[in-house]
């Protein structure tokens, strides 16, 4: 997931605001004692995603894929007094942690914390969102695209993580054409083809597509 020079990232990560001590800790626990630490949205991603919020000033929010909450606890820095954001995941072993964390940031009536397929839950949820966030299982990123497109407010964006999946959509990065990987090339397609949104694809981390409803 690197793309540019170690010594570049650190300057810039040097030069980002920094997480604070709550997210501090969600970092250093979530790389100390879960498993594929690198699923965390991290320091600089997670001041972009925190900075979005921010200049969006949402009062709903969604976000697919919750992980450990470090995006959560990001994306919540901008909702709206009494704005709720919606998190689902399908990881129950994680559960106590991720409340625990909610708690802490005291957010535990501002955040829904759903445990399940978001396919399924994502049409209970009734609200019209400002801001999405799909950070999940690559193959279903279209399915929950579509899920959300026509529930957005206009000028809502919609935020999908890992879609330069390690550079893997170029053919050069890649040994063979995986099903994460075709999933993901379709996704980022059939975004940039969508007459309903205008794009930019960020190359952060592991890359970002940003979406905003017209």
């Amino acid at each position: 997931m690197e793309f540019i020079d170690e010594d570049l990232q650190r300057y810039a990560e040097e030069h980002t605001s920094s997480e604070s001590e709550l997210l501090h800790k969600v970092n250093r626990q979530t790389h100390l004692e879960v498993m594929k630490p690198r699923m965390l949205s991290g320091h600089m991603q997670g001041r972009l995603l925190a900075m979005f919020s921010h200049m969006i000033k949402p009062k709903q929010i969604l976000e697919v894929g919750t992980y450990t909450g470090y995006s959560a606890l990001c994306l919540a820095e901008g909702l709206q007094p009494g704005g709720i954001l919606y998190t689902i995941d399908k990881n129950e072993e994680l559960e106590d942690r991720v409340r625990g964390y909610f708690a802490e940031a005291g957010l535990t009536d501002s955040i829904r914390y759903y445990i399940g397929n978001a396919l399924d839950i994502i049409p209970t949820i009734d609200a019209v969102f400002d801001l999405v966030f799909i950070d999940a299982d690559k193959i279903n990123n279209a399915n929950y695209y579509d899920m959300v497109i026509d529930r957005m407010a206009p000028g809502g964006y919609i935020i999908a993580d890992n879609v330069l999946w390690s550079g893997k959509v170029l053919e050069k990065y890649r040994k063979k054409l995986d099903e994460d990987t075709a999933s993901l090339l379709a996704f980022n397609k059939k975004v940039h083809d969508d007459e309903r949104v205008e794009n930019i694809l960020l190359p952060i981390r592991d890359g970002l597509m940003v979406a905003r409803k017209k």
